[in-house]
């Protein structure tokens, strides 16, 4: 919704907008750009009559603003509606899918296109660190779409990225998530058998080699060109043109993306970055197919790749003190715990004595009704610690999840509490990854100003 509010912004339009507890780095970019933020959902904040209210799928019937908008008979319509209505109307739309990685991939797959010339509109649900801001509509035909599976409002149930009428899809992963709205994965795939049944047939369909959830939603019937990507097993001639990721180091850091075709038709380029796992490096070969079907060559796309910064709150390294180095990580579901902490670890690899510490909130809808009771403990196995965050409204067995837990494990109730112990038994070499997909109380920030004023006072000690 942020990131519709600087298109709507572009378009000429003066925009406002209400939501709770709204928090950085989102907020921050909309005050840059002066966009009004509203506190709360007082019906006064849509007062003058506006011409439309556009309203996120957040909001459901008994919202002050939701009552006051239906009362007084203001035109509304959905996010995405807002986008197909006024954005992508004659657009080549790029669009990326699955439960991992959209908003990563969508960043890649903007910036190589903009490192290419194409000049790319996109809109994308984070703050992008290689453009200045997380949406913009472009000066080409080309546009970017991080495409949610998630509802479109309270008054429209079908997943957001039906609206957007791709010529390109990017199909990530898929895995069951979301349960506040989908009964189980069927429910889910249905939604994207919906999206593939928008795909023209001269368009194409990305999707990874080995993935019996997306698999079972192309057998369902596809009408698209459809290309693979996964990790280069071997080399053969192919029917049809495949795409393959080599890491050449254990991180990641270094990884080569080859494409296959028929005829031995093959052409391959090196990836040097800063992004690490094997899951950023399928992140950036779905990329390099998608952008290769809008015409950049691989070796472009991989030489835009190794300029690439990521972004924010996606293992954003936030600041040290005194050897203690604290990350943020957007983490939502088990997988994404998973695989962030497995580049992590193996980018420790060489620093002997480093202590990785994962510090989680359950704060998903899926997350907190427990759905992922059995695989949460588990997720966090290449951390040295896991610190879990409970509270009320927490579905979770959280004593179960320690008493389970391969590695050490605590609980606390209350941000200082984690702040205080990590203040007080951290050491250098520590790295803290703090794992939530929303503000966690600001403990990014307290933490680093905890950690300095600890050392601040062993200073005055020795010097006492």
């Amino acid at each position: 919704m942020g990131s519709l509010a600087l298109l709507a912004k572009e378009l000429g339009m003066q925009v406002s907008g209400s939501d709770a507890d709204v928090y950085p780095p989102m907020s921050t970019q909309l005050e840059e750009q002066g966009i009004t933020l509203c506190e709360g959902f007082d019906p006064a904040h849509l007062q003058p009559q506006p011409d439309l209210v556009v309203v996120g799928n957040a909001l459901s019937r008994g919202n002050p603003s939701v009552e006051y908008m239906l009362n007084q008979g203001l035109p509304y319509c959905s996010g995405p509606e807002f986008l197909s209505r006024y954005v992508l109307p004659g657009k080549w739309v790029l669009a990326v899918a699955g439960t991992h990685g959209k908003t990563t991939t969508s960043a890649m797959l903007a910036w190589i296109l903009e490192y290419a010339g194409l000049r790319p509109g996109y809109l994308i649900g984070g703050v992008l660190k290689n453009f200045p801001t997380s949406a913009r509509l472009g000066d080409s035909d080309f546009f970017v779409v991080e495409a949610d599976e998630y509802d479109s409002a309270f008054f429209d149930k079908r997943s957001k990225f039906v609206h957007y009428h791709a010529r390109t899809l990017i199909m990530n992963n898929l895995e069951f998530d979301h349960a506040d709205i989908f009964a189980d994965l069927a429910a889910i795939q249905r939604q994207f058998h919906h999206l593939i049944r928008t795909i023209p047939s001269a368009g194409l369909i990305v999707s990874p080699q080995h993935s019996a959830a997306l698999d079972q939603v192309l057998d369902q019937g596809c009408w698209t060109p459809v290309q693979r990507f996964g990790f280069q097993q071997h080399r053969e001639p192919q029917t049809g043109f495949s795409w393959t990721v080599e890491l050449l180091s254990a991180d990641g850091k270094s990884c080569q993306i080859n494409k296959l075709g028929p005829d031995e038709n093959y052409s391959s380029a090196v990836v040097e970055w800063s992004l690490t796992g094997r899951h950023n490096a399928l992140n950036a070969l779905a990329a390099v197919a998608a952008a290769h079907h809008a015409g950049v060559d691989v070796k472009s796309a991989c030489e835009a790749l190794s300029q690439f910064s990521s972004v924010k709150r996606r293992l954003e390294w936030l600041g040290e003190v005194h050897g203690v180095h604290v990350y943020d990580d957007f983490a939502h579901h088990p997988t994404a715990i998973t695989t962030t902490l497995e580049g992590m670890r193996l980018s420790l690899s060489d620093l002997p004595g480093s202590r990785l510490i994962a510090v989680v909130e359950p704060r998903s809808a899926t997350m907190k009704m427990g759905v992922h009771q059995d695989t949460l403990a588990d997720s966090v196995h290449d951390a040295d610690l896991c610190i879990w965050m409970t509270g009320d409204g927490v579905g979770l067995d959280v004593e179960k999840l320690i008493n389970v837990s391969p590695v050490p494990a605590l609980a606390f109730r209350h941000v200082d509490d984690i702040v205080t112990y990590l203040a007080s038994h951290s050491r250098a070499g520590d790295h803290v990854v703090i794992m939530s997909n929303g503000g966690f109380g600001g403990i990014h920030g307290r933490l680093l100003q905890a950690l300095q004023a600890r050392d601040a006072a062993s200073t005055e000690l020795e010097e006492d």
